[in-house]
Formats: structure tokens, C-alpha cells, sequence
């Protein structure tokens, strides 16, 4: 059961729209088109639109003014509403005098064609006059005038004609261009012709000036007439190698398609770049004019060049020796020179060079002393308790800057014993003046007290 139930919705649903087409099928759209004549036309033939049928000639009548008034049910969705434009024509099917009604539902920029109102002949179904119709003569009826008596019967009518239509030329020619569409297209082109005439007679005009250089030039045109046809005889004789080419054109396209999308979308990105080249064109052509003298009054120094280039060739060869000696030379002198780029990189950081040359300054100005007489050299004569030479320590006297040296510890025997230091002179120093630091010391001694 559970398995009964789809199938049994998928029936339903496809008896539903059958249902519902073929509703829609005995519902379709109704015109009601109105003919001269229409012969040989019954219920049931074809209705057609650029030759696919769309429907079928649902009833026959006969208006008040003695026309033809058909019927036509319009079934195939898409080939309906009909326009005011809309034209209708009855066409031979076959041979055996079968007939269609062939339509064009007009422009959609052209209204749709009234509906007939209730109460009217034909009510509900859209009226197509029979200014938009067209009923052609059979060719049967046509070839039928020259047997007896239709000839004759034909004579007393064009005898009788100019009595029968007096007073109605205009219904007459009218008649004419339904019973004849070609006749209708004819004045349709003659309109459009008219319409047109400046526009022709321009052509005319342009033709002369194309067609008088032809003429200047006809042998050429003939040796262009018999290459082509040499052209055309030898695409013949390849014609097997062109149709596998033509064979591979698509597989082709299809390949060069992502090119040409790359190769437009270079040309857009390159728009800029061409604008900024045709504004720099002017200058680029003084540029190449220029360039004209330039090479001439260059040509002698690159001739030159040429002969100095074949005599240094030999030194050149000469010299693979020694360049390849100074290639080892430099290999070898990879880690000095690392080992130097690491020193002068330290030195540079850390103003080791600067410092140097600032001795270098500072001793030479220090060396470098002169007053009204001569040069004189910068030195300081010491004279206190350390300026004479011991051979022993002295204890008040230290080589250091920094102070004085502890005093001699006693010998054996002496422990309980200490030595008095001995007591200044008026003209020694005192001791806090030994004890200055090392900077202040050496500054003295080279820029003088």
C-alpha cells in the first residue's frame, strides 16, 4: 500500500494537467478573419504561422456585405494575441485544391485587435478586417478562362465591366490588391522606395564615385576577377584539407577564447599606457629625428671603438693569467677581509675611529707648544717628598695615582714598636695634593699647569 500511493499521486497528477491542456486546447484564442473570397476552405484545415501550425479553422459565414468570414482557433501558446498589423492569406496545401490559412500575428508594438462584443456575430472572438486579408485566385480558375464558354462568358464581362463597377473604382482596385498580394507587396515597396528617395539617389551618386576608379582601373579588377577564380580552383583542390580545418574550428574557438578574454583585458588595462604614449608622441619623434645627426656624428667614434676593442682583445687574453691569479688572491683574502668588514663594522659602532683620531689630535696639540720665542715641549717638573730616587719603598710615596702606600709593616722585635711618621717641611706639598685623580693629572702634565 504504502508503495501503491506514489504511483497512484504521480497518475492523478498527470491526468490533472492533461485535463487542464486539453481545457486550455478547446479555450484557445479566437479570430475571426474576414475574406473576399474562401473557396475551397472547410472546418478542420491548418492555420499556420511562418509555416508551423498553430491551430485549425474552427466555422465558416457569411457577413451582412456577402464576405467570407472564417474562424480561426489559435491553440500553440506563444503565437497569440494578433496585432492590428496582423495579416491573414489563404494558401494552396497541395494539388488537389487543399487550402491553408497561413497568418502573421503582427508587431508586439502594434495594439491587439478588438474583441466583438456580445450580441454580434462571431462575440468573444477577436475581429481581423478584410483590409488585412488576402484571397489569391487559384491557378485552376485562372487556366480555366481560355476553355468554352468561360471565354466567352469572360468576354461579356469585360464588355459588361465599366458599367458594372461605375461609380466603384476605388472598391474595385481595392478588390484587386486583396485578390493579388503581389500586387499589395509592390505598392509596399514603391512606399518604401519613395520614402527613400534621397537615399537612393545618394547610392546612385556614391556608385559613380566607386564605379569611375573601377573603370580607370578595370585591368586591375579583371587580374583581381581571374585570382579569385585561381584562388577559388586551388580552395577546390583543398577542399578536403579546408573542411577538416573547418572540422577543427570549434575545438579551436573554444581554446582561443580564454586568450582573447585575457587579450581584451590587457587592451582595457593598456588604455592608459597608449594615452600616455600618445601624448608623449610629439616629443618621441623630435627624439627620433634627433637621434638622426647623433648616430652619423657617432659613427667614427664606434669604428674607433671597434679597432681599440680588436687591439685590447689581445691584453685582454693576456691578461686571463693574472686575473685568475688575483680570483684565488681574493678567495684567500675572504676571511681577512670578513675579519677587517667585523672590525671596522665594531669600530664604527662604537666610535673606536673617532676616538683615535682624537688622540691623534689632542697629542699632537699637546706636543705641539710654541710661544713668541720658539716650540717649546709641554712637561712638568715634580719636585716633593717622591721626586728623588730610592731604591727602596718610600712609605708616604706610591707609583699610583689613585694615593699613598701603606707603611712598611715592623721587623721582628719591633711588633710593640711604631715608627713616627716623619713631620712635612713648610715647602713640601701636603699629602691631599698627591692624592688628586689620574685624569686631573694627566690633564695637567699635557696642557701645563
Amino acid at each position: 500500500m504504502k508503495r501503491a500511493l506514489p504511483v497512484a499521486a504521480v497518475v492523478l497528477v498527470v491526468f490533472a494537467v492533461l485535463v487542464l491542456a486539453a481545457g486550455n486546447g478547446d479555450s484557445g484564442y479566437r479570430v475571426r478573419a474576414v475574406f473576399d473570397n474562401a473557396g475551397h476552405i472547410t472546418p478542420g484545415e491548418d492555420v499556420k504561422v511562418a509555416g508551423a501550425n498553430v491551430g485549425k479553422v474552427e466555422g465558416l459565414a457569411v457577413t451582412r456585405d456577402k464576405k467570407a468570414a472564417i474562424t480561426l482557433r489559435i491553440d500553440q501558446p506563444g503565437f497569440s494575441p494578433f496585432h492590428a498589423d496582423a495579416h491573414c492569406a489563404v494558401r494552396q496545401q497541395s494539388l488537389i485544391a487543399e487550402k491553408y490559412v497561413d497568418c502573421n500575428p503582427g508587431s508586439d508594438a502594434a495594439p491587439e485587435l478588438p474583441r466583438i462584443p456580445d450580441g454580434d456575430a462571431g462575440a468573444g472572438a477577436h475581429l481581423l478586417p478584410v483590409a488585412r486579408t488576402s484571397s489569391p485566385v487559384d491557378l485552376d480558375l485562372v487556366n480555366g478562362i481560355f476553355r468554352l464558354p468561360v471565354r466567352q462568358r469572360l468576354s461579356l464581362l469585360v464588355n459588361e465591366l465599366g458599367t458594372g463597377v461605375a461609380g466603384r473604382g476605388r472598391d474595385l482596385n481595392e478588390a484587386i490588391h486583396r485578390a493579388n498580394p503581389a500586387l499589395r507587396e509592390t505598392d509596399t515597396v514603391l512606399a518604401v522606395l519613395a520614402e527613400q528617395d534621397r537615399k537612393l539617389a545618394r547610392l546612385v551618386r556614391s556608385s559613380d564615385l566607386v564605379v569611375a576608379p573601377l573603370a580607370r582601373k578595370r585591368r586591375q579588377a579583371a587580374h583581381l576577377v581571374v585570382s579569385s577564380a585561381t584562388t577559388a580552383q586551388a580552395t577546390a583542390d583543398r577542399s578536403a584539407d579546408l573542411a577538416e580545418s573547418i572540422k577543427l574550428l570549434p575545438a579551436f574557438l573554444r581554446e582561443l577564447q580564454p586568450t582573447l578574454t585575457s587579450l581584451g583585458t590587457f587592451a582595457d588595462d593598456s588604455v592608459p599606457v597608449v594615452d600616455e604614449l600618445n601624448a608623449a608622441a610629439p616629443q618621441l619623434d623630435r627624439l627620433v629625428r634627433d637621434v638622426v645627426p647623433f648616430t652619423r656624428a657617432g659613427t667614427p667614434a664606434v669604428v674607433a671603438l671597434g679597432g681599440a676593442a680588436r687591439t685590447g682583445r689581445t691584453a685582454i687574453v693576456q691578461s686571463e693569467n693574472v686575473l685568475r691569479s688575483l680570483a684565488s688572491a681574493s678567495e684567500n683574502a675572504r676571511p681577512v677581509a670578513s675579519d677587517l668588514d667585523a672590525l671596522t663594522q665594531s669600530l664604527d659602532a662604537t666610535g673606536g675611529l673617532r676616538a683615535a683620531l682624537n688622540w691623534i689630535f689632542f697629542q699632537t696639540t699637546a706636543l705641539n707648544g710654541f710661544d713668541d720665542v720658539s716650540h717649546y715641549l709641554r712637561a712638568g717638573l715634580l719636585t716633593n717628598l717622591c721626586s728623588s730616587y730610592a731604591t727602596e719603598p718610600t712609605p708616604t710615596c706610591s707609583a699610583r695615582f689613585t694615593g699613598g702606600a701603606e707603611p712598611a709593616a715592623p721587623e721582628e722585635g719591633q711588633a710593640g714598636e711604631r715608627t713616627a711618621p716623619a713631620t712635612p717641611s713648610a715647602s713640601r706639598r701636603p699629602p691631599e695634593t698627591i692624592e688628586t685623580s689620574a685624569e686631573s693629572q694627566v690633564l695637567g702634565y699635557f696642557m701645563g699647569p
